[in-house]
């Protein structure tokens, strides 16, 4: 499918749903894939990446900072509160803030840093017990926490069940940002991007759409 055509939809949904353009950031998510591949869509233009593991983009984005100016990485997987400090110095913006435990480790690192990337609560909405994220019952209390420790928190982040309709898990994420005075919304990925912008998605995350398969044998 490719970049191109990718972000062609992403301003078509804008547009649908009556939004700006470029009202919704396009976040390719280059996880295991082979450097060429991200290389390409650098040298297309893109700026914008998502990693889900903080060696793997430890070990691939500095040499690409140094070549392509403007380039933001974001992570998007689950972290590890023994990384917090590395990812830190890694992403511009970190999607899954998930537990009391993470937040009060980046809380201690930003203080010590002075400064911080976005950050993103996600939000188990599925209530999946094997998936990463606080409850939803549960994120105004979480979100409150997180805003005493002064951590600076730019919306929320969910990943809907496999499956599942992923419509009312956007339109409930949407409801909850807008109930904690949050604009942030991480949501949609390659088969439902569209539909999480109809819902007001500021932030997709699409990955071997633009980029092709992944190998993980190869990873």
């Amino acid at each position: 499918m490719g970049l191109s055509e990718i972000t062609a939809r992403v301003r078509a949904a804008e547009a649908a749903a009556g939004r700006a353009e470029g009202s919704v950031r396009l976040i390719a998510v280059s996880k295991v894939q082979p450097l060429e591949r991200v290389e390409a869509v650098l040298e297309a233009g893109h700026r914008l990446f998502g990693e889900n593991y903080v060696q793997e983009a430890a070990s691939k984005w500095p040499d690409f900072r140094a070549r392509f100016p403007g380039l933001e990485v974001h992570m998007i997987g689950p972290l590890q509160s023994n990384k917090a400090k590395q990812a830190l110095e890694l992403f511009e913006a970190i999607h899954t803030l998930d537990r009391p435990s993470l937040a009060k480790k980046l809380a201690t690192q930003v203080q010590a840093r002075g400064a911080a990337p976005e950050l993103f609560v996600q939000v188990n909405t599925g209530r999946e017990p094997q998936k990463a994220g606080v409850l939803p019952e549960a994120a105004e209390t979480f979100i409150a926490d997180c805003r005493r420790m002064d951590l600076p928190l730019a919306g929320l982040m969910c990943i809907p069940p496999e499956g599942a309709d992923p419509v009312p898990h956007f339109t409930a994420l949407a409801r909850l940002a807008a109930e904690s005075g949050l604009h942030g919304l991480s949501m949609g990925m390659s088969a439902d991007f569209e539909a999480a912008i109809a819902a007001g998605a500021t932030h997709v995350r699409v990955g071997s759409a633009i980029f092709g398969a992944r190998d993980y044998a190869k990873a």
